[in-house]
């Protein structure tokens, strides 16, 4: 029972932080596509591990780091609050590249199997490396 709670208040928090990334922090560091993959949290919902996707080359990854690293409070304190939890819970933000290991994986395939590449589709930096 206890799990499913804390699976079901990951959810509301990833909700939360995604639409805080994209609509109330202003920091001109954090890049403009940023996407909240998913929040793991503890089982007593003292800790939450939120898994961020960002595309766009290491030095965004950095950029966004910061960003975060430095709006955690405010984020805490808005994730409190809108889900009214008693005790925010601690926040670690950990990269998540599965998008960009995706769209990678399924270029290949399409090259194996001799489709040209879709039109209006821009590589990432990630593939561009390739």
């Amino acid at each position: 029972m206890r799990l499913q709670r804390a699976d079901r208040v990951g959810d509301e928090i990833r909700k939360v932080i995604a639409d805080l990334i994209q609509n109330e922090i202003k920091d001109p560091r954090l890049p403009e596509l940023v996407s909240v993959v998913a929040v793991d949290a503890s089982r007593d919902l003292s800790h939450a591990r939120v898994y961020i996707s960002v595309m766009g080359d290491d030095e965004a990854q950095k950029n966004c780091a910061a960003a975060l690293r430095s709006a955690t409070g405010f984020i805490r304190r808005e994730v409190a609050s809108r889900i009214r939890l008693r005790v925010a819970p601690e926040l670690h933000f950990q990269f998540d590249d599965s998008i960009a290991r995706g769209i990678r994986i399924s270029r290949l395939i399409d090259e194996a199997l001799g489709k040209p590449e879709r039109p209006g589709r821009q590589k990432t930096d990630h593939e561009a490396e390739d």
